[in-house]
C-alpha cells in the first residue's frame, strides 16, 4: 500500500444548480486531484475536517484511494471473494438462468486474478469448477462436497481485499484475465464485451453498498476500443435453396427420429424461429387450414421461449427455463405465417405422432422437451453428410440458428417490408437492418431503374 505525506486540502466548492446545491470537497494527494460531492454543507465540512485533522497529525495518505491510512473503507476490510459471494446471493432471484451462469463465469475469472498467490496444491480446473459451479451458485453452495469446501476455504483466506480494485495495475490484470481463454488466446469480442458488462454491474453494486467509492473500470473510448463488436450476420453463414433442401431431406430420412426432427428444422427454416421458441410450441399454437383446402398457408403463434441453461442454474431444477419472448414485453406474443410446404409437413407430423392440442409440438423420444444436444447433433450430422468437405468447414449453415438468418435474409431479399419482417422475427426494425443489411442483395437492378426514372438534371437554357 503506497502512501505519501504530500497532501493539500482546498476550500469547499459550492455549486448552486436548478434543483439543488452541491458542496464538493477538493484535495490533492501526491499530485492527483480528488473530489467528493455532498448534499449539505455540514457533511462537506465534516469530511474536510477529517482530512485536515489527518494532515495535522502527520498521518500518511494512501495514494490509490486519496484517503488517510486510518480512514479504512469497507473495501479494505472485505475480501473480494466474500463480496462476490454476497453479490451473487443478492442478485440471484432477479437473474435468469443464462445470466446466472455468465455471472459465475465472469466472477470466477476475476476471483482467480485477485488471489494473493495462485494455488499449487489444487488443480487449476478444480479451482475454477469449485468457484463457478459451487461458490457462485446460490442454491448449490451449501451442498458443496468436502473437497470443494477445502478449495473455497483456501480461496477465501487468500483473496485480496476489494480495495485491490483501487489500484490501476490490478484492474488491468483482472481485465486481462477475463479477456483471455484458458488456452492463452484472446476471447471472442462478444465474450469480452459480456464480461465487461457484468463487471460494470458488479462495480455499481459495490458503490451502492458503499464498498467502493467509484467505478474503477475503464470508461469511454478506453473501455470500448478493445471490445468492438458487430451484430451483422456473416453472409457466408447463409444457405442457398439447394443446400437447405438437401439438409432437410437428409434429416427426414435419418433412421432415428428423422421425421420428427425434419418437422422441427423445417419450422425453423420456413418461419425463422429461434430454436428455444420452437421447442416451446404446443400443437394448439399452430393454425392449419382444413385438409380439404389444398395447399394454403398456416399460422404459428409464438408466446414462450424455453432456452436450455442447465438444471443447476434454474429455480425449478429443470434443464430448460421458461421465459417470455426475447425483446418483448411480459406476456406479449407474435404470429408468423407458415409456407404451404410447412403446412403439409406439420399436418403430417401431428398425424403421425398422434399429438393432442395441449401436447408439445416437437418432443424428445420420451415425450419431453426436445434436447438441444439432439438438435445440434442431428444438424451437424446432416451438414457432414450433405455438404462437400470445404463447405462443411466453412461458416455455411454451421449453427442451427443459421436457419433463422437464412429465412430473414430471404424475406428481405424478396421485398417484404422491413417492418413486417421485424414483426415476424420478433425484432425491432433498427436491430433487423443492423443485423441483415449486408446480406440483402438482388435488388440493385430495380433500384437503378427507379433512379433512372427520376431523370437527369435539366438541360441549361441556351445562351445567346
Amino acid at each position: 500500500m503506497e502512501t505519501t505525506y504530500d497532501v493539500k486540502v482546498y476550500k469547499i466548492l459550492t455549486y448552486k444548480g436548478a434543483r439543488k446545491t452541491t458542496y464538493t470537497v477538493r484535495w490533492v494527494v501526491a499530485g492527483k486531484r480528488w473530489r467528493e460531492p455532498f448534499g449539505t454543507v455540514a457533511l462537506a465540512e465534516g469530511f474536510r475536517s477529517e482530512l485536515i485533522r489527518a494532515t495535522g497529525k502527520g498521518e500518511a495518505f494512501v495514494i490509490a484511494t486519496g484517503l488517510p491510512v486510518s480512514h479504512r473503507s469497507k473495501s479494505a476490510s472485505m475480501t473480494w471473494y466474500a463480496f462476490a459471494v454476497g453479490y451473487v446471493d443478492a442478485r440471484w432471484p432477479e437473474l435468469g438462468g443464462n445470466s446466472r451462469k455468465n455471472t459465475a463465469k465472469t466472477l470466477t475469472a476475476a476471483t482467480i486474478a485477485l488471489l494473493r498467490a495462485q494455488p499449487t496444491q489444487f488443480a487449476p480446473v478444480a479451482v475454477r469448477t469449485a468457484l463457478r459451479e459451487w461458490a457462485f451458485n446460490a442454491t448449490r453452495r451449501a451442498d458443496a462436497p468436502r473437497d470443494v469446501v477445502t478449495i473455497l476455504r483456501w480461496v477465501e483466506r487468500n483473496s485480496l481485499p476489494v480495495s485491490a480494485w483501487e489500484e490501476a495495475e490490478k484492474v488491468d490484470e483482472v481485465l486481462r484475465a477475463v479477456d483471455t481463454r484458458l488456452d492463452g488466446k484472446q476471447a471472442a469480442a462478444w465474450s469480452r464485451k459480456r464480461h465487461r458488462r457484468i463487471l460494470n454491474v458488479v462495480m455499481k453494486h459495490a458503490i451502492r453498498r458503499r464498498v467502493l467509492r467509484t467505478n474503477p473500470l475503464p470508461k469511454g473510448k478506453e473501455a470500448t476500443t478493445v471490445t468492438k463488436t458487430s451484430n451483422a450476420v456473416d453472409k457466408r453463414s447463409l444457405m442457398n435453396a439447394d443446400q437447405a433442401a438437401a439438409l432437410l431431406d437428409w434429416i427426414r430420412h435419418r433412421p432415428r427420429g428423422g421425421q420428427r426432427l425434419h418437422a422441427f428444422f423445417a419450422t425453423l427454416y420456413y418461419c425463422a424461429l429461434r430454436p428455444e421458441e420452437a421447442v416451446a410450441m404446443r400443437v394448439q399454437d399452430v393454425t392449419l387450414p382444413g385438409s380439404d383446402a389444398g395447399d394454403q398457408w398456416c399460422e404459428l403463434l409464438i408466446h414462450t421461449a424455453t432456452p436450455e441453461v442447465g438444471k443447476q442454474w434454474t429455480d425449478t431444477g429443470e434443464i430448460h427455463e421458461e421465459r417470455d419472448l426475447k425483446g418483448r414485453a411480459e406476456g406479449e406474443t407474435r404470429t408468423v405465417p407458415g409456407h404451404p410446404a410447412l403446412t403439409r409437413i406439420l399436418r403430417q407430423h401431428i398425424e403421425d405422432e398422434q399429438l393432442k392440442p395441449g401436447d408439445l409440438l416437437f418432443q424428445g423420444e420420451t415425450g419431453g422437451i426436445l434436447a438441444g444436444s439432439v438438435i445440434r447433433r442431428a444438424w451437424r450430422s446432416a451438414r457432414k453428410a450433405v455438404l462437400s468437405p470445404h463447405v462443411f468447414e466453412s461458416p455455411t449453415g454451421r449453427r442451427v440458428y443459421d436457419n433463422r438468418h437464412t429465412r430473414l435474409t430471404k424475406w428481405l431479399n424478396d421485398g417484404i417490408p422491413p417492418a413486417q419482417v421485424a414483426e415476424w422475427a420478433g425484432n425491432s426494425v433498427p436491430v433487423l437492418l443492423a443485423t441483415y443489411a449486408r446480406c440483402v442483395e438482388g435488388q440493385l437492378p430495380d433500384l437503378k431503374r427507379r433512379l433512372e426514372a427520376a431523370g437527369d438534371l435539366p438541360e441549361p437554357p441556351a445562351t445567346g
